[in-house]
């Protein structure tokens, strides 16, 4: 049976980290760069991280969380998109683990683990942690993760997932300093968080003023399985991953050896500056094999400096529906190239409802900066500050276009999503009324499905039946689907289709986009109308 990847959360209680079985010694590796490579000086100096790691491992810290038993009793499971070893598609196959906790009775004092004294913790069955010898009486849920100073007055970078549901919050200082701090926000769409500590004076680390390019030295200082100040390095494998966790990914991939527990802590580069906040491991066991994702410096400078002044973070809204542009849907809005966000749907009451931007609208530009997919438009337009005008670059009918509009603030019921999720959320069957004959004209192509006015629907064709093997039931339209226009032309009747498709065949076009309303979404479904 082929293995089932997994992309594992990375924070963990420390006490189940290490006892699942014994440690084994590697034998030492060869030296892996000398500095003749490095800066062309005698192989006789290796090359070294010593004094940098030296200089910011203070910073770092291993924070330890309590939880009640109640909001930490399973572990929360998030899947990703991928593939078996077979290459046959999945739904989802990678998994994201929550913290893993101990509640147990077993871990008491004196009980041997990463928590227990020999490892020099106190233990979360100790009277600090409410354990069965503290002073609360039973037993209580204790995660561990990794963070780092970002000033001296306190503040404190980590993930959101690792401080989720906490009762109680503490640091462990490098040296062994433990601190109390308070959760000052949070923010789940980029599982990042910032956490507070009293005091004055603490060593801390500064974010990178550039972003790492692929091949750059990363290091990564975390509290791996508990075992604080652990440091390891590697390069940059790859920009811009797009792991599934959310509209906002564009995560660093890295493959320093990050493993549970290093959640939230920092990954450098050779100079010492932090790139990116570990997350996330891909891997066939839950420990590391080499593949692991950071959240960028810039990313988390945008929501930390949000959440530091609000306690949450406020992006912007525009208030649409957008897709990915394919090849197929290019040709279709006879682009050049499949570059850009689609418009599928615009959002009553919202900015861009009072603006000039239109359904099948592509936007490839914001103030000025060029945007190549969906994904990059939501992360874009979410980074601006709600209130703020930007200008929008589009293209409608081969002409470019520019379209002001003042962001709204994105809230939960009313935040975008993206068109290629849309066909997990179909609406269910509504004939309406009796069978209704498929478009036919002498140059009408055909779909391979029936339609009738839609009644009480806002208008269109609703889809009354489909053939599963024809071009449409292929590209996803179902039964109870409203097709609103064809070709950019708004459709009401049968006959309205009929001249759509066919004065599409006549231009030429071998593909033909519809806008697809499904339940409350809208998306384009681009069909080939070759004559075959």
């Amino acid at each position: 049976m082929t293995n089932r990847l997994r992309a594992a959360f990375l924070g963990t209680a420390a006490a189940a980290a290490l006892g699942v079985g014994a440690l084994t010694l590697l034998p030492a590796p060869a030296p892996f760069l000398s500095s003749a490579i490095a800066q062309g000086a005698p192989q006789s100096q290796p090359f070294s991280f010593a004094d940098m790691v030296e200089r910011v491992k203070p910073a770092v810290v291993a924070v330890r969380v309590t939880r009640a038993p109640a909001a930490s009793s399973q572990m929360t499971f998030r899947d990703l998109p991928g593939q078996d070893d077979d290459g046959q598609s999945m739904e989802r196959f990678m998994r994201r683990f929550g913290d893993q906790f101990r509640n147990d009775p077993r871990f008491g004092p004196g009980n041997p683990g990463p928590d227990s004294p020999r490892f020099g913790n106190p233990g979360p069955g100790g009277p600090r942690w409410g354990g069965p010898g503290g002073p609360r009486g039973g037993p209580r849920a204790v995660a561990q993760g990794s963070g780092f100073f970002i000033s001296a007055d306190g503040y404190i970078v980590t993930n959101n997932h690792v401080v989720r549901d906490a009762t109680e919050v503490e640091v462990v200082m490098d040296g062994g300093r433990t601190l109390r701090a308070r959760v000052i926000g949070t923010d789940q769409r980029t599982d990042l968080a910032l956490l507070k500590a009293e005091g004055t004076d603490f060593p801390f680390v500064r974010f990178a003023p550039q972003a790492p390019r692929v091949g750059d030295w990363v290091i990564a200082v975390g509290n791996p399985f508990g075992l604080g100040g652990t440091v390891t390095a590697g390069i940059v494998s790859a920009r811009g991953r797009d792991i599934g966790s959310g509209p906002y990914d564009d995560f660093l991939q890295i493959d320093a050896a990050v493993n549970r527990g290093n959640s939230g802590g920092p990954t450098f580069n050779a100079n010492g500056d932090v790139i990116g906040v570990n997350t996330a491991i891909y891997s066939p066991s839950g420990g590391n094999v080499g593949i692991a994702f950071a959240i960028p410096a810039e990313t988390t400078q945008n929501v930390i400096a949000s959440l530091r002044e609000h306690g949450s973070v406020q992006r912007g809204w525009i208030g649409v529906q957008i897709q990915q542009v394919t090849p197929e849907i290019a040709e279709g809005l006879r682009l050049s190239k499949p570059e850009g966000a689609l418009v599928a749907g615009i959002q009553p009451d919202s900015p861009a409802a009072s603006s000039d931007l239109k359904p099948s609208d592509v936007i490839v530009g914001v103030n000025g900066e060029p945007i190549r997919n969906a994904r990059e438009l939501s992360r874009r337009i979410a980074g601006v500050r709600p209130g703020t005008e930007v200008r929008l670059t589009v293209m409608r009918d081969g002409a470019e276009r520019t379209v002001t509009m003042t962001l709204g603030r994105l809230e939960d019921a009313r935040q975008a999503s993206r068109g290629d999720d849309l066909r997990q959320r179909r609406g269910g069957s509504d004939r309406g009324g009796e069978f209704g004959a498929t478009p036919q004209a002498p140059d009408a192509p055909r779909l391979g499905l029936s339609v009738e006015p839609a009644r009480n629907r806002g208008g269109g064709l609703v889809v009354t039946e489909v053939d599963p093997s024809g071009p449409a039931g292929q590209r996803g339209i179902r039964e109870g689907d409203v097709i609103l226009d064809v070709a950019g032309r708004t459709v009401s009747n049968i006959r309205e289709m009929r001249e759509a498709l066919a004065n599409s065949r006549t231009e030429g076009r071998n593909t033909v986009l519809l806008r697809v309303r499904s339940g409350e979404r809208q998306h384009f479904v681009a069909i080939p109308i070759g004559r075959g």
